[in-house]
């Protein structure tokens, strides 16, 4: 049984009750009072590499990654699309610079490495915006410029790797 709660923890309502194959019903039972006494939104996950929640942020980010190296659009554009068009807080390439681009690439190494599909392999822009240092807010450069807590401006770096159209 496992409890994966989400960062900041103080404000984030989602928690992921991570249920292991030789949990009994009781022990879910009571993990989820446990997390709405917290305040927290318990969902039923059964344990797996990523569980839900990291499976699907990750696959998302990477495949708007992708839509950055090919050209397809901008790092801006394509968070707007998830922003306005699926009502998403923030994009996840905004997401993964907040998270830091170097945790991202190690999560898809790591499912990359688990799960048996090329979906989470990651794309050549985030290997190389990690060994270029530009590690998102962090560093103050991703697929954002970074002042602070705000992005201003598109990634230089990340711009300059996107496949011209």
């Amino acid at each position: 049984m496992g409890l994966h709660f989400f960062n900041p923890v103080t404000v984030m309502p989602l928690v992921e009750v991570v249920r292991g194959r030789d949990t009994s019903d009781e022990t879910e039972r009571r993990a989820s009072a446990l997390a709405r006494a917290l305040g927290k939104e318990p969902i039923r996950v059964f344990d797996s590499p990523g569980f839900a929640t990291s499976r699907l942020g990750v696959a998302l980010g990477l495949e708007a990654m992708r839509m950055v190296e090919e050209g397809i659009a901008a790092a801006g554009d394509i968070d707007r699309a998830m922003e306005l068009g699926y009502g998403h807080r923030m994009g996840p390439l905004k997401t993964s610079d907040l998270v830091g681009l170097d945790v991202r690439l190690a999560i898809a190494e790591t499912l990359s490495a688990e799960l048996p599909s090329e979906r989470f392999a990651p794309p050549e822009i985030l290997k190389t915006l990690v060994s270029d240092g530009k590690t998102g807010k962090k560093s103050g450069e991703g697929f954002y410029l970074w002042e602070g807590e705000k992005p201003v401006a598109e990634g230089r770096r990340a711009a300059a790797l996107a496949r011209k159209r």
